[in-house]
């Protein structure tokens, strides 16, 4: 890829954060620092939508190299090689809409990691010249995304290996963790009143909540979302013949075992009948945080929206199963786990700092 075209590249990425920095800039809240932080943690929760849209779309490798498209800034400038990969194999990962949706993928990706850069370059600034809060969270969330955008060049790279996949949407989850803590950070302390045991199950149910998502990825990334099409049995049984030994073999490509062969069936009933069994481990978990922190001052906004976000998680993964996977539904359900982390980030928060 040439440097006018990296050149290029990130000018796009600048015209992405350039929106949210002058609506930060220009707005009235005088807490401009905290203002960037949530608004880069609601642009994170934005791109993990998009990026399970990319995802699901089958957009991933709409451009297969990296960070350009055919070594170009932009899809327009590579048209000739889409084109030619699309006239070879028109039902393939390479067509002129899918190349979009990958790179506004990408745009959107270096715009929120510009957002962050800021944020520690101005964490750091506050720091020396006022003390008081440490700039390494911020400076850790940097870090962080740097590492998030390595994953996603592999995730390229390595066509769209399950585990690279899985990973860098977890990473992305951990992205809006971080984000939504320096944000909190920044705010008045919310005092609140819950039993001392509230503060250790809210930790767990974050730990039970970011597995599940793990888990739900690893569905979406080995396309086993339909391989339970009826509910609540699965194949027409509680517990159907499943393959585990394959299923969750970590290191494989896409629809394979680890010795080359097409994944059996069984073992994509295996991935989403687990998912769907730990879900009762979630519901369990944040039954017994919203038992303890329903109705404690400070935290009775968060809970009901928890109560909320969690029924509607249940209805939009059933709905994935029952109406066959409708791209609509499936971005929510995505967007529904990341917001879940985002709450149960602002509870634990809430909890550790409000006593």
């Amino acid at each position: 890829m040439t440097v006018e075209a990296l050149l290029l590249l990130a000018l796009k990425g600048a015209l992405v954060a350039a929106v949210p920095l002058a609506y930060v800039r220009y707005s009235r809240d005088p807490h401009k620092f905290r203002k960037l932080a949530w608004v880069t943690a609601f642009l994170t929760l934005d791109l993990i939508m998009f990026g399970s849209f990319t995802r699901l779309t089958d957009s991933g490798l709409g451009c297969p190299d990296w960070p350009g498209c055919y070594g170009h800034s932009n899809p327009l400038s590579a048209n000739e090689p889409i084109r030619a990969a699309e006239s070879a194999l028109p039902s393939g990962p390479v067509t002129m809409t899918k190349a979009w949706i990958e790179m506004v993928h990408r745009y959107f990706a270096m715009g929120v990691g510009l957002l962050i850069i800021i944020l520690a370059v101005q964490s750091w600034t506050r720091w020396r010249r006022e003390g008081g809060r440490s700039p390494w969270l911020a400076t850790g969330a940097l870090a962080w995304v740097i590492g998030q955008g390595a994953f996603g060049a592999l995730t390229v790279t390595m066509k769209l290996q399950p585990v690279i996949v899985t990973i860098h949407l977890l990473g992305g989850v951990g992205l809006l963790a971080l984000l939504v803590w320096l944000a909190l950070r920044e705010g008045d302390v919310v005092h609140v009143r819950a039993p001392e045991s509230a503060t250790r199950l809210s930790v767990l149910a974050l730990a039970v909540v970011v597995l599940q998502i793990a888990l739900g990825g690893w569905v979406s990334t080995n396309y086993a979302v339909m391989a339970c099409p009826d509910f609540p049995l699965c194949q027409g049984q509680v517990v159907p013949t499943m393959d585990f030994a394959h299923a969750f073999t970590l290191w494989r490509p896409l629809g394979m075992t680890s010795d080359g062969e097409a994944i059996p069936f069984q073992s994509l009933v295996a991935i989403h009948w687990t998912h769907r069994l730990f879900a009762v481990v979630v519901i369990l978990a944040l039954g017994a945080l919203l038992w303890q922190v329903w109705s404690a001052p400070g935290l009775k906004a968060p809970a009901r929206a928890l109560l909320v976000l969690v029924l509607l998680q249940f209805v939009t993964g059933m709905s994935n199963v029952v109406l066959q996977w409708p791209l609509l539904l499936a971005v929510a359900h995505s967007g529904g786990a990341a917001l879940l982390v985002a709450l149960l980030v602002v509870v634990t928060y809430r909890l550790r700092s409000g006593r």
